[in-house]
């Protein structure tokens, strides 16, 4: 039983064996997946080359501003346009500009990218990185949304998701709805209530994006009782809520900050309660409320059990993290060993199917793959699970549902020839089979992979088995 339960710890919680890891585990294997969350800053990811929000954010806005000017310069041979633009902008015949040293959103997720590469690559186990994934996929952002939600994607799972995965659930919905990945994301930075100062100045008017999916997808859930009336009122509460996007003044600038002057004055009553309170504390005492919640306990606990480990999880296992969700107060730790402690978790059958990021962080492990940045930006696009930029809100579902037609097969299966074809260093696919699918090796699979053609034919076959594909 150890060494199934080993398979389960890197296959089921984990981010897939590498060749020596099954067979390298030592003692329990519940207990080294305990010992990996238990593990100072386990989930933090302090790369001294990455860029924080604010920088990043800031960096964004002198290139949209560059940018604007070299589109509003009357020639691209105008002596005038670099004297405006600045010393370090390179301006070539075609009026084309660059800025040395200034990093654009793409340059920002390429970065990101490559760190969580090395992550994915070197964590022993990955159980850690899972419940990242989880965390900000329940959180999401959309990059394609706009310039500034793509550059600060990356920073956004890093401040906002990674520092609460083992903490408090309240703190991470608050870093969540107050970074401002999110709050461009949602459109609620220019949310403006209709009768605060600025609504009436103005005209602009109220955004109900924010209010709506932190109820409906952040807390808790779709048929939790709540009205449109209950979310136009939590939209205005939220009014204001917003960050610094001008430069004045300097210590606001890419930081959130409470605009009272866009805030919709006056109580407001969601979910039958009555909210008063003064300023920002009116929305954090809503956000509360809702957290609190039993809604939301239910809520996260149903779509942490489909995430780990089946599409129809087990109703006893789902009321065990529900009720250690209120029980303590939303501490994520708990309810994370609430989920290894159930039997459930590790009984299940393992038909649970990779999505794309999953298959493919396996098969770079699988593989030892020494996957470039570029090379996972075009095969996740291919796969339909890009990095921070599903297709709403909602993030990206992990049923097998969504995951099992047969063009998106069809397309694993491209990309596990291509894999197969880059993994100079794998070594004997017969051996790596056994190596990396343990107990889960089919005689079925095992005969297809000793009749290969070829070696690169072998790896292919490997991860596109059934053991391989699912957990």
């Amino acid at each position: 039983m150890a060494v199934e339960d080993a398979y389960l710890a890197y296959s089921r919680f984990g981010l897939g064996p590498r060749p020596d890891d099954i067979a390298g585990l030592r003692g329990s294997a519940k207990a080294a997946l305990i010992a990996e969350i238990s593990a100072p800053d386990a989930a933090l990811l302090n790369d001294p080359g990455l860029t924080d929000s604010v920088t990043a954010y800031a960096q964004i806005r002198e290139i949209q501003k560059a940018r604007k000017l070299a589109r509003q310069a009357p020639a691209a041979s105008d002596p005038s346009m670099a004297a405006t633009l600045g010393p370090t902008a390179n301006i070539d015949r075609n009026g084309k500009f660059s800025l040395p040293g200034v990093a654009g959103a793409q340059q920002l997720m390429q970065a990101e990218i490559a760190a969580r590469l090395e992550r994915i690559r070197t964590v022993p186990i990955g159980f850690v990185e899972r419940l990242v994934g989880f965390w900000a996929n329940h959180f999401a952002v959309q990059a394609a949304s706009s310039e500034v939600v793509r550059g600060l994607a990356g920073a956004f799972e890093r401040e906002a998701i990674r520092p609460h995965v083992l903490g408090r659930f309240s703190d991470m919905v608050l870093a969540a709805t107050k970074h401002p990945a999110m709050l461009v994301s949602l459109n609620n930075a220019t949310s403006i209530g209709p009768d605060s100062p600025q609504g009436q100045r103005n005209g602009k008017g109220l955004n109900e994006n924010h209010a709506r999916e932190l109820m409906e997808l952040h807390t808790i859930g779709v048929d939790a009782g709540y009205t449109q009336a209950d979310v136009t009122a939590f939209a205005k509460i939220l009014t204001g809520w917003s960050f610094g996007q001008n430069q004045k003044p300097p210590a606001d600038h890419g930081r959130f900050t409470f605009h009272k002057q866009a805030h919709e004055p006056g109580p407001q009553t969601v979910m039958g309660k009555l909210y008063s309170q003064p300023g920002i504390g009116q929305g954090e005492a809503v956000i509360a409320d809702l957290v609190a919640n039993p809604a939301t306990a239910r809520h996260v606990a149903d779509k942490l059990a489909r995430y780990f480990v089946a599409d129809l999880p087990d109703p006893a296992l789902v009321d065990t993290l529900a009720h250690t969700f209120t029980r303590s107060k939303g501490d994520l730790r708990a309810v994370t060993l609430a989920l290894l402690d159930h039997p459930a978790s590790w009984a299940a059958p393992a038909k649970k199917l990779k999505t794309p990021q999953e298959f493919l962080w396996s098969a770079v492990r699988a593989l030892e793959l020494e996957a470039k940045p570029n090379f996972i930006v075009r095969t996740l696009a291919d796969l339909g699970q890009p990095l921070w930029n599903p297709p709403s809100p909602q993030g990206f579902k992990d049923d097998a549902a969504t995951w099992l037609a047969p063009d998106a097969m069809a397309i694993r299966v491209d990309t596990a020839e291509l894999m197969a074809g880059q993994a100079k260093g794998a070594g004997d696919p017969r051996q790596l089979a056994s190596d990396v699918l343990g107990p889960a090796l089919s005689p079925e699979t095992k005969t297809a992979i000793d009749r290969a053609e070829s070696r690169g034919q072998a790896l292919a076959l490997l991860l596109m088995s059934p053991e391989f594909q699912r957990r």
